[in-house]
């Protein structure tokens, strides 16, 4: 395992560098990501290597967002391959990295399952690996066009349920194109309404414990030239009672079958007030995070965060900034026991709709859901590059 970094300016409009892509330096193929733990103070990417550095970057948070994820994942089946791993001892450690996002899994499988189909027709471990990385790049190529015709499918629903414009929208984490192959989830469709005039104002709640609004949707709504304002947590009651929330748009890292929402802590007592305040909720993610097997929302398993992450407050611009005890600066008495989930779960009658790929489904009811996933997706778009950054 070796991680490399390397610096680049915070000038542009844009970020410096894709948050994932693949390359092939003359020392072998690597998997190159834009760490989001030192976001918003710097743009670094680490380099990795093999697949151990890459789980360990899936844990720390480095790369994460669920569509992202499972492009990780899929590439990190590939770099083992191409590097001469067991390809089955690298799928299993990554599609466990992390248990309540499923799109990783839903990478990691459908690599392996490439590899292992060209393994069984015969095929040498070179051109099994050369197999593995194009699944990798095409499920790149599908997230991309999957974010694009989101952010056509949400906008035209924000038209559809406030037929005013102007639209005041209130979103919790981080959607955007640091968790995508594309524009993002949620934060797509955000876009999509700023370019269109609809926009008028991002309340971006800064995300407890790791500041993913704060830092990173606030970073990319600045870069966007999105009117934003960040606000707490615990302060969105008072937006919604001085009527100045619209709508609620927000991500998912996973959806049960009956249309069960796993997000970022916090999602849930955003619907509640949603639903009291006549405020829709949406849910914006690809149908790769649609989860049949998932029956409903007491089957996700909810990942436990360390304790660390709510009894200290993490520097941004420290390695892996939050991946180990004792990274940032102590908030509570020293042995502070800390209750620390990672998501919750937002049942689905306080879903208004949940937007896909592939259309929107509304109200939300476990057969809606089927049928919606069971549609074509959007046609072929471009392909990614040599690199495995999408060209627009």
């Amino acid at each position: 395992m070796a991680d490399q970094y390397a610096v680049f300016p915070k000038d542009s409009a844009s970020l410096a560098a894709p948050a994932l892509r693949w390359e092939e330096p003359p020392e072998g193929p690597v998997l190159v990501l834009l760490d989001q733990t030192r976001l918003p103070a710097e743009e670094v990417e680490l380099v990795c290597t093999d697949v151990p550095a890459l789980v360990e970057a899936i844990r720390s948070l480095a790369v994460r967002g669920a569509p992202l994820l499972g492009i990780a994942g899929a590439y990190g089946v590939a770099l083992a391959a191409v590097r001469g791993f067991d390809v089955a001892e690298a799928a299993e450690l990554l599609a466990h990295a992390r248990p309540t996002a499923v799109n990783l899994a839903y990478g990691v499988r459908r690599a392996a399952d490439a590899y292992r189909a060209a393994v069984d027709e015969g095929a040498s471990a070179e051109r099994a690996a050369a197999v593995a990385l194009a699944e990798a790049r095409t499920l790149h190529r599908e997230d991309a066009r999957a974010s694009a015709a989101m952010a056509r499918h949400g906008l035209a629903l924000l038209a559809e349920l406030l037929p005013g414009g102007g639209y005041q929208v209130l979103t919790h984490c981080n959607t955007g194109a640091l968790v995508s192959g594309g524009e993002g989830t949620a934060l797509a469709v955000v876009g999509a309404a700023h370019r269109a005039g609809e926009l008028r104002r991002l309340w971006v709640d800064e995300t407890r414990p790791l500041l993913q609004g704060a830092r990173l949707t606030a970073y990319e709504a600045a870069r966007a030239g999105i009117a934003y304002t960040l606000l707490t947590d615990n302060a969105a009651g008072s937006l919604f009672a001085a009527g100045e929330v619209d709508a609620v748009l927000i991500g998912a890292d996973r959806i049960a079958a009956d249309g069960s929402v796993a997000n970022k802590v916090g999602s849930y007592p955003l619907a509640v007030l949603a639903r009291y305040h006549h405020v829709p909720f949406i849910v914006v993610a690809p149908s790769t995070t649609v989860d049949m097997a998932t029956a409903d929302g007491a089957a996700i398993e909810v990942e436990q965060r360390p304790g660390h992450e709510v009894t200290e407050v993490a520097t941004p611009n420290a390695p892996a900034a939050g991946a180990e005890a004792g990274g940032g600066v102590p908030v509570a008495p020293l042995g502070t026991q800390a209750y620390n989930p990672a998501f919750d779960v937002t049942p689905p009658d306080l879903v208004t709709a949940i937007v896909t790929e592939n259309g929107v489904v509304s109200p939300v009811t476990r057969e809606g859901l089927a049928e919606l996933c069971a549609r074509p997706g959007p046609p072929p778009g471009p392909l990614p590059g040599p690199n495995g950054a999408v060209r627009p």
